[in-house]
């Protein structure tokens, strides 16, 4: 599984309106971005076929639920042979405890020496070794068996099936995603100039194309680094001007809310801190 969060360019940094005169509070920062969620990629672990699919495009899904099985033929065998290692290993620790006690009891006796008795006790050491390497074995050989049943690690709907049952998945090849429900977010520039005044949990007003009543949001965090204003910014000017990507959290979204759709943020910054 692999999360992955698209990274779609806002359609611009609209405004920065600050106050005309010293010592006036500052205004709304008014800003242009897109709506953006979380895209989880479901991958095949190995290079396999498709055995079947059991969702189609556009179905929600539930937390654990199986969506697509993979051809598990390799690695029930691996499993079956790790489980025959295991149940020989646990042979040879049972055969190689019975000696240790059959060498301890013939020191005792002083019929065995030293050496036997230490012998016995290495082998038995060796056999308790081997049966937690098989153990290890069988529970890896089970967990790449297990891998092979692909099931959604978030509740959401599916979004894209790239494959057809019956076709060979490449290992790392993605064989289905899911939109997550977990609250979109709005991602923005901040310029320099206001950043400052711009912290986690800030308040913002969130205006999305289609829905007609204002949604409620906060900034959810705030790059550290700057980066040159986006090429697709209004002016030449305004392309050399620095600014700072954040994300702004929308409460209460309508759960059809697509990503990429157009969004007008507005937040009050905070006060410049003097001394």
């Amino acid at each position: 599984m692999r999360p992955s969060v698209p990274r779609r360019p806002a359609a611009a940094l609209l405004a920065l309106v600050l106050a005309g005169a010293c010592g006036r509070e500052p205004q709304d920062l008014v800003l242009v971005g897109t709506v953006e969620r979380t895209f989880v990629e479901l991958v095949a672990p190995v290079s396999e076929t498709i055995l079947e699919i059991r969702v189609v495009r556009s179905q929600p899904v539930v937390r654990g639920q199986l969506l697509v099985r993979l051809d598990a033929t390799l690695a029930e065998a691996e499993v079956a042979h790790a489980e025959a290692t295991l149940a020989g290993a646990r042979t040879g620790l049972l055969t190689a405890a019975h000696d240790l006690e059959r060498a301890t009891g013939l020191r005792r006796a002083r019929i065995a020496s030293v050496q036997d008795l230490e012998r016995a006790q290495l082998a038995r050491d060796e056999a308790a070794a081997r049966l937690r390497e098989a153990e290890a074995r069988l529970a890896a050989a089970r967990k790449r068996r297990a891998d092979l049943d692909l099931v959604s690690p978030v509740a959401g709907v599916v979004d894209q099936i790239p494959f057809d049952p019956g076709e060979r998945v490449p290992a790392g090849g993605v064989a289905v995603v899911v939109l997550d429900d977990a609250a979109p977010w709005v991602r923005v520039w901040i310029p320099e100039q206001a950043v400052a005044r711009v912290r986690p949990g800030s308040r913002a007003r969130i205006q999305v194309d289609g829905v007609p009543e204002p949604l409620h949001g906060r900034v959810l965090d705030v790059a550290r680094e700057p980066e040159f204003t986006p090429h697709f910014a209004l002016t030449e000017r305004d392309r050399v001007h620095l600014v700072y990507e954040a994300r702004v959290l929308l409460e209460e979204a309508p759960p059809a809310l697509r990503p990429g759709v157009p969004a007008e943020v507005s937040l009050v910054p905070e006060p410049a801190r003097t001394s």
